[in-house]
């Protein structure tokens, strides 16, 4: 069910209404409006406008909040229809909003809380269905709730600190781009202008800057359409399965960022396995569903083996020892949780080993990469400079001697 924005005219007072109604279909909304009196003018289903991928999209903060509210409720003893409504009306940011009224509307008509949530697969993937369905089942939704709250704020949280200690090294790449860019096109020319004005030769050095800053004003288009051009394609490319392949292994091999990789890739398979399997999910249902959840191709097949070892018997901790890309504690944590009966447990505290890791691995590398960057904007700043002032200096020498 979705909700129809419409405009219409009253039959009684000829009056022109606009407003909003809950509908299967655009003709079924326009029945309901003709039911209650009016002629359609226009009925367009919420989200289908010129910006509407845009700006109708749930965000992962506000999903995060739905959860976490809606586990408040429910964990309170409130019934799932009335959950839904005060969460709905609550609500301000209007895509959530929506969203919420559709599946309140669902669950009204008598569908399970699995089905209504399943109906929007872009906002709820299968980790999060499968919660939903062991919670139903087991009388357990609240903690199944929380537990999707807590783990998709400790996602976020940790790709924010990855993307935190990315931001850095980009600026002052972008800087060092900058500076390059003014020097070459403001002041190398000057120097080319200042040599001729004396019919000089340039050193070689900057010759070869006078040319390249020549280059650039005169190609300056080409060079934004190949600019363009290339990143269009790696955009396109990177959703191709071979385009998904190569952008997997390389991030598994990218030097210094390839270490934070592996341990965010390993935390979360091992934290979602942690979540399913302590909600009741069936060990292979949950390696399947983790795999994906770690969105890594190069990891997943590699779970994907494992799981045809645990589905001819072998354990867990078996089937994934020796594996390139699953670090040694996550087999070996498995093996003392078959023991004693609580892998789950085990392959939560795995987790958070490699959380930790990972937040000590961030820390280190944006310490690592600060000089270096600083070092490399020195040379590449610096070298241009000195090309610049030397033939200055030598020209300034001439003509005083």
């Amino acid at each position: 069910m979705r909700r129809y924005n419409y405009r219409a005219k009253d039959r009684k007072t000829g009056r022109i209404v606009s407003g909003s109604v809950q509908a299967e279909t655009e003709q079924s909304a326009g029945k309901i409006l003709i039911d209650q009196g009016y002629i359609p003018q226009k009925v367009q289903a919420e989200g289908e406008g010129l910006f509407a991928k845009f700006n109708n999209k749930v965000s992962g903060k506000q999903r995060i909040v739905f959860t976490r509210q809606f586990a408040t409720l429910i964990g309170a003893g409130l019934p799932l229809s009335n959950s839904l409504h005060m969460i709905a009306e609550q609500t301000e940011d209007k895509p959530t909003k929506t969203l919420v009224e559709d599946i309140s509307a669902q669950v009204e008509g008598g569908k399970t809380l699995h089905d209504a949530f399943a109906k929007h697969p872009d906002v709820f993937n299968k980790l999060y269905l499968s919660l939903i369905e062991a919670g139903e089942a087991s009388g357990t939704l609240d903690i199944a709730l929380r537990r999707l709250a807590n783990q998709q704020e400790k996602d976020a949280n940790m790709m924010s600190k990855i993307r935190g200690a990315m931001t850095y090294p980009a600026i002052v790449l972008l800087v060092i781009i900058v500076v390059v860019a003014f020097l070459m096109i403001q002041v190398v020319p000057q120097v080319d202008d200042l040599y001729r004005s004396v019919h000089k030769e340039l050193p070689t050095l900057t010759q070869v800057m006078v040319n390249f800053s020549n280059f650039i004003m005169n190609w300056w288009w080409t060079i934004l359409i190949v600019i363009g051009f290339l990143v269009g394609f790696f955009m396109q490319f990177r959703k191709t399965d071979v385009g998904k392949r190569w952008l997997s292994k390389f991030k598994l091999n990218v030097p210094i960022f390839k270490g934070l990789f592996l341990r965010l890739y390993n935390a979360r398979f091992a934290r979602t396995m942690e979540m399913l399997l302590s909600a009741g999910v069936p060990m292979l249902e949950a390696m399947k569903i983790s795999a994906e959840a770690v969105n890594n191709i190069l990891i997943e097949e590699q779970i994907a083996a494992a799981i045809v070892m645990v589905r001819s018997g072998k354990p867990l901790s078996v089937a994934l020892k020796g594996r390139e890309y699953i670090l040694p504690l996550i087999p070996q944590m498995a093996a003392t949780g078959e023991q004693s009966g609580k892998v789950d447990e085990m392959l939560g505290k795995a987790a958070q080993v490699y959380e930790d890791e990972l937040d000590e691995r961030i820390a280190a590398i944006s310490t690592m990469i600060e000089p270096i960057l600083m070092i490399v904007l020195a040379i590449a700043a610096g070298g241009i400079v000195i090309a610049i002032l030397m033939p200055i200096y030598s020209l300034v020498s001439e003509l005083s001697g």
